[in-house]
């Protein structure tokens, strides 16, 4: 049974026909209303903490969408879950894939800085002070360009980033 035919409260009974009123109506081919229908039910699959059942949608979701901007939301999707996990390699190659389709997502461009700092910081833990500072270095570049995209967000980024001496640049609206 589709995720979307067990939701057991009211919201969630709401948004699903909502959303298939929505794809009915949408102007799309069967494969991309298709790949639609498994994208929202991984995200249904993941905001329960379903990340298995997440992840087979999304692949699934991946196998029929063409459209590269949809792509890029499916595989930050993806590197969301591995982060969660705490499976960093393999969410920074999905966060890269889906920046490679569209250089314009500040959320994974920020999530890659986030892993970067984290590994920073587990390397100064662990007495590699020259190994945390590249990194540290890796997550400002990341860092600067989602604050480019997104200058009203990731304010404790940009505190960091001046109190470390890696901008000098104030970037508020």
């Amino acid at each position: 049974m589709p995720r979307t035919q067990r939701n057991d409260n009211f919201i969630d009974k709401s948004f699903t026909v909502m959303a298939d009123m929505i794809l009915k109506l949408m102007p799309a081919n069967k494969k991309a209303k298709e790949a639609f229908v498994y994208y929202r039910d991984g995200m249904s699959a993941q905001a329960d903490g379903e990340y298995a059942e997440a992840l087979d949608n999304y692949f699934e979701a991946l196998t029929l969408e063409e459209d590269s901007n949809d792509r890029s939301y499916i595989l930050y999707n993806i590197g969301l879950i591995y982060t969660s996990n705490g499976e960093h390699e393999k969410a920074l190659e999905y966060y890269y894939q889906a920046i490679d389709l569209n250089p314009r997502l500040p959320q994974a461009l920020n999530n890659i800085a986030v892993i970067f700092h984290y590994q920073g910081d587990k390397a100064k833990e662990a007495g590699e002070s020259e190994a945390a500072e590249a990194l540290y270095d890796k997550a400002a570049k990341y860092w600067q360009e989602a604050i480019r995209l997104a200058p009203n967000n990731y304010i404790e980024a940009q505190n960091w980033l001046k109190t470390t001496g890696r901008s000098q640049v104030d970037v508020f609206f």
